[in-house]
C-alpha cells in the first residue's frame, strides 16, 4: 500500500505530529539519548489518542445515518487504526535505539 495514502487516511494533523515525533526521536538518539524513551512513549500515546478521535468522529457520522452497510463501518475502523500502527512503529524504534545505546558489560 502507498505510504502517502496511509498518511492521508490516518489524518494529516495527527500523522504530521507523529512524523515530527519520529524526527525528534532520531535527533534525540544522536544528541539527547535520555529523551528517546519519552519521545517514543509520546508517539504511542498520540497514536492512541488520534485513533480514538477518529473512532469518535466515525461514530458521530454513523449516528445520524439509518442504514449503514457493515463494510463502511469496517472501513472506518481500518482507517482509525493507521495512526496507532504508526505510533507503535515509532515506539518500537525508540526501544531499539535504547537497546543499541545501552552500555555493554
Amino acid at each position: 500500500m502507498n505510504v502517502f495514502v496511509l498518511f492521508t487516511e490516518g489524518g494529516l494533523f495527527g500523522m504530521a505530529v507523529l512524523t515530527i515525533l519520529l524526527v525528534l526521536l532520531l535527533f534525540a538518539a544522536w544528541k539527547a539519548p535520555a529523551w528517546v524513551k519519552e519521545i517514543g512513549q509520546a508517539a504511542l500515546i498520540w497514536g492512541f489518542f488520534w485513533e480514538f478521535a477518529g473512532i469518535y468522529q466515525m461514530l458521530d457520522v454513523l449516528q445520524g445515518l439509518n442504514d449503514v452497510p457493515i463494510s463502511v463501518i469496517y472501513g472506518g475502523a481500518k482507517v482509525a487504526l493507521v495512526p496507532v500502527m504508526y505510533g507503535m512503529l515509532i515506539y518500537l524504534a525508540s526501544l531499539v535505539i535504547i537497546l543499541v545505546q545501552k552500555p555493554r558489560l
